[in-house]
């Protein structure tokens, strides 16, 4: 298994997109490189005043990005684009675009530091389902906070963020700064675990 196993793949509102995508000649390659404008654009939008549309634009751009993640592995493999330097634009366009939005997320929050915290964690969870799969394990999605639920909370997040920006503004700091606390610390917990079990798949394979 070399795909993140996602349900909404199958969807059929998703499946009638890829195909107008593959129709219209569009590459994953183009794909992927989409994400990480989305995910620019919700970094710019995290990084404005924080107020209902800022969030509302963040919270899209987010999904967006995601979007574009599912999007490229179909039109790659159901649609017969995948091109040589396919792996390259599959995962590098994911790195810098987690780094984007946690880092902007924490810039909102006004903890900056924990955001870049949260990036290099998400950027460590990569790491290690990649040196497994160099390893010849099966790539490795497992944990409390994979790319799916990073992305999920960070929504919630500013989907929340913008309803109060509405209601509570003063409050808007310390919900997101709760957020980006979580993601850092779940994201962590996803190393540790998948860590965990890279290294007992290694000394099992040594035997």
């Amino acid at each position: 298994m070399t795909r993140r196993p996602i349900k909404t793949r199958g969807a059929a509102w998703v499946q009638n997109i890829a195909r107008v995508l593959t129709n219209k000649g569009i590459t994953p390659n183009q794909i992927s490189i989409a994400s990480m404008g989305f995910a620019a654009l919700a970094c710019i939008a995290f990084c404005l005043p924080t107020t209902f549309w800022s969030l509302l634009l963040a919270a899209l751009a987010i999904q967006l990005r995601l979007l574009c993640n599912l999007l490229d592995g179909i039109v790659a493999v159901e649609g017969g684009k995948s091109a040589p330097d396919g792996p390259f634009w599959n995962e590098a366009p994911d790195r810098l675009a987690d780094t984007l939005i946690l880092a902007g997320l924490g810039h909102a929050a006004g903890a900056p530091l924990i955001g870049i915290a949260a990036s290099a964690a998400a950027i460590t969870t990569a790491y290690l389902r990649e040196l497994g799969r160099a390893e010849g394990m099966k790539a490795d999605f497992s944990g409390p906070f994979a790319k799916p639920q990073r992305m999920a909370a960070a929504t919630i997040a500013a989907l929340v963020a913008a309803f109060l920006s509405l209601l509570a503004a003063h409050m808007i700091p310390v919900w997101l700064t709760i957020a980006v606390w979580v993601i850092l610390l779940g994201t962590i917990a996803t190393a540790l675990f998948r860590s965990r079990r890279l290294i007992v798949w290694l000394n099992t394979r040594s035997h």
